[in-house]
């Protein structure tokens, strides 16, 4: 239910607050009075598309804002996403002159897809020209499966989900079908290209390795006579004065003393620790000068090895961590290709189960289908009788789709109307006149938010339901029952609808007028909520009569008392 609806500097509209009612709401008012602007706002606050020029001229901005009574049961994301367990659910708009619009839910920014979303938890639109929606066979086709309840749309959810799956299915095997065409020569530059990396076995480490060992290999002369210039340094293969010589000189001189004079003792220790690693060293450099000099054409062959690794790294991405990133690719792509058939048989045998799946399902909504259509079409026949077009027959057909079952189904649905008695029926996008499709709406709509014949639940309505001038093209008695009928669809509800006609408005449990103004420096708008004379002077105006008409009052007086 909406508790407030502000506007303000929308167009003509400076500022204007309605206080709504249960039941039924109206709002009358002169045309061009700006009756359309409120349609507008209702529409800003379920995500529609802001109009160029709406923003009042001189205002920095138009804002809408409603204020409305959070509904009992709320789909699971919603309720999430509002983070609140209040009374009231709040949703505004921002609307700037050069079109930019700003959404909010709960004081919050929001996007426009969760105002639309939450919006349609909370009112239904149908606008003057929504009846030219019943034209489209999806929109026939959405009003049985609505009027069929938690059965149909249930089936119906279902079987989009399973031909979604299908179509995916399908996807993947015309996939798999190309993958196939190009399996061979693929697999060929795959297999090729794996060889040559796996003989090479290549890794970071055994190249740093690599290329430590030439750096060695490459000054190897030099290494050699260093190391052997250093170990005959510390100790000469003929004997002599080498370092280690002088070192024992240093021990045998001091070892007679060193037990008189403990610092000298431990000059002894050191002066023995030092003998020892120049003998130690003086060997370990003469083997590493005989070892390098021991390889002979290991240069050749570190060359060759580091050759290779290069040419692999200049073919697959510059680094040896690149081309062992290169083979796992290659792996699993060539395991992908030797796997090819199999994953064709695999998704064929999935196409077939799931095609399965969808047949069955199809048929079980196509049942769904054939007994709300009756039901539906029995109902709508009541009501037209109602709206003074007794003795005209409706019918709900469904037509097999030509070209199979698609995500709603195997059929489309197509109604059917004969206006008068005696004359053929035929589909109501031929058949019926602008008056007639209004009616049939109405009695769609009728039928859709009340209990069928069978007491079968159809399914949670919009706690806000908003006409803007569906009884366009219908009067006189036929306005009266449209009027009936559109407080009857009140019950238990909040309906909001913008009328001409007296016989609407009379039947109002709260009456608003729009009233349009031009005595300032630009044209404004205000809305007034009417009570007891102002209603009755409102539907003499309705009337087309003059304020002191006192025939036309008394008309007035008696819409109202009958209502």
């Amino acid at each position: 239910m909406l508790h407030e609806l502000r506007v303000e500097n929308l167009l003509l509209i400076e500022r204007a607050e309605l206080r709504l009612a249960p039941g039924l709401n109206v709002l009358t008012g002169e045309t061009g009075a700006g009756k359309t602007m409120l349609a507008h706002a209702l529409d800003l606050l379920l995500g529609g598309r802001a109009r160029t020029g709406i923003v009042r001229p001189g205002a920095p901005e138009a804002y809408v804002e409603g204020v409305f009574e959070c509904p009992p049961e709320l789909p699971a994301a919603l309720a999430e996403r509002l983070g609140s367990d209040g009374e009231e659910i709040v949703l505004a708009r921002r609307v700037w002159p050069d079109g930019r619009t700003r959404a909010y839910v709960g004081g919050r920014s929001a996007t426009l897809a969760e105002l639309r979303e939450l919006g349609g938890e909370l009112l239904a639109f149908y606008g003057q020209h929504e009846h030219r929606r019943l034209m489209l066979a999806s929109v026939q086709l959405d009003v049985l499966d609505g009027y069929g309840g938690a059965e149909g749309l249930g089936l119906r959810s279902q079987v989009a989900a399973v031909y979604r799956r299908l179509r995916e299915l399908e996807e993947r095997m015309a996939e798999l079908r190309t993958l196939a065409g190009a399996r061979e020569r693929e697999l060929d530059l795959l297999t090729f290209e794996l060889e040559e990396i796996e003989a090479a076995s290549p890794s970071e480490e055994e190249q740093a390795e690599l290329l430590v060992e030439r750096d060695r290999l490459r000054h190897a002369e030099a290494i050699i006579a260093a190391a052997a210039g250093a170990a005959e340094a510390l100790a000469p293969e003929a004997g002599g004065p080498g370092a280690g010589f002088l070192l024992a000189q240093a021990v045998r001189t001091l070892d007679p003393v060193a037990a008189l004079d403990p610092d000298l003792s431990a000059c002894l220790e050191r002066l023995q620790a030092v003998l020892y690693e120049a003998e130690d060293l003086g060997a370990e450099l003469r083997r590493r000068a005989f070892e390098i000099d021991a390889s002979p054409g290991r240069l050749e062959e570190l060359e060759d090895r580091l050759a290779l690794l290069a040419r692999l790294e200049r073919k697959h991405g510059g680094s040896i961590a690149a081309v062992l990133e290169h083979a796992e690719r290659c792996t699993a792509r060539r395991d992908e290709l030797l796997g090819a058939e199999v994953a064709l048989e695999q998704v064929q045998a999935e196409i077939e189960t799931t095609a399965t799946e969808l047949d069955g399902l199809a048929a079980e909504l196509t049942c769904a289908r054939r007994r709300a259509a009756p039901r539906l079409a029995e109902a709508v026949r009541s009501r037209l009788a109602d709206l003074a077009m007794e003795g005209a027959e409706f019918e709900v057909e469904l037509v097999p789709r030509d070209d199979g079952c698609g995500p709603a189904g195997a059929e489309t649905v197509e109604l059917m109307i004969a206006p008068n008695p005696g004359v053929p029926a035929g589909p109501l996008r031929e058949i019926a006149s602008g008056g007639e499709l209004s009616r049939v709406m109405l009695a769609l709509l009728s039928a859709a938010h009340s209990e069928p014949p069978d007491g079968a639940r159809t399914g949670a309505a919009a706690p806000l339901l908003v006409f803007d001038e569906v009884d366009a093209g219908i009067g006189g008695h036929t306005a009266r029952a449209v009027g009936e009928h559109l407080r009857a669809l009140a019950s238990g509800r909040q309906v909001l609808c913008i009328t001409h006609l007296p016989q609407v408005a009379s039947l109002a449990e709260r009456h608003f007028r729009i009233a349009k103004s031009a005595t300032g420096a630009a044209a404004s708008t205000e809305v007034l909520e009417l009570g007891g004379d102002q209603v009755v002077a409102e539907l003499v105006r309705m009337l087309g009569a003059a304020k002191d008409d006192r025939a036309a009052s008394q008309h007035a007086r008696k819409l109202l008392r009958a209502a």
